[in-house]
């Protein structure tokens, strides 16, 4: 029974430090990394970007071979980096998206021209979710606390609380 009672405190804490957990790493390109003759335009339409996520170049390049600028959306459109924003070169790039707002990348050694760029929309956090109860006796004069959880992640939490707690149950005597 002893064991039973550990394995739920332990569940029990996984659960609440996985809760707090809202930053994403993309992947630019997925398994084909940041190279010419791919298309970003597709690979960012099948992403959600949220404030706090990051964007991550990977090594499939070449340190000085390709480089990131973050751009405006004239840079993004004639491949220019004339008042670009930032500049990556390391190779193993991450690129924090720390406001709402279209994002635009380029290659700037000229392989934007080859399809190297991506542009992304980051959202904000969506606000936690309120019941009916709390929605009732809340106060209008606090300030909402910030969110804890994207979308998705509630049923993925309960459904780990259920395993957690299913299998102490069967595993009791």
């Amino acid at each position: 029974m002893a064991m039973a009672g550990s394995f739920q405190l332990t569940c029990a804490l996984l659960l609440l430090f996985s809760a707090a957990v809202t930053a994403t790493d993309h992947i630019v390109g997925a398994n084909r990394g940041w190279n010419p003759g791919i298309n970003y335009t597709l690979w960012a339409n099948n992403h959600t970007f949220y404030v706090g996520d990051l964007i991550y170049l990977n090594t499939l390049y070449q340190k000085n071979q390709y480089n990131v600028f973050e751009v405006n959306q004239t840079g993004y459109e004639n491949c220019t980096t004339e008042g670009a924003v930032g500049n990556w070169s390391s190779g193993k790039d991450f690129i924090p998206l720390n406001k709402a707002k279209r994002y635009y990348f380029i290659c700037g050694n000229g392989q934007c021209f080859n399809g190297m760029k991506v542009s992304v929309v980051v959202h904000p956090l969506p606000p936690p979710p309120t019941s009916a109860i709390s929605t009732q006796h809340s106060n209008p004069n606090t300030a909402s606390s910030p969110a804890l959880f994207k979308p998705g992640l509630h049923s993925l939490l309960l459904s780990s609380l259920l395993v957690c707690f299913g299998f102490v149950w069967m595993s009791t005597p």
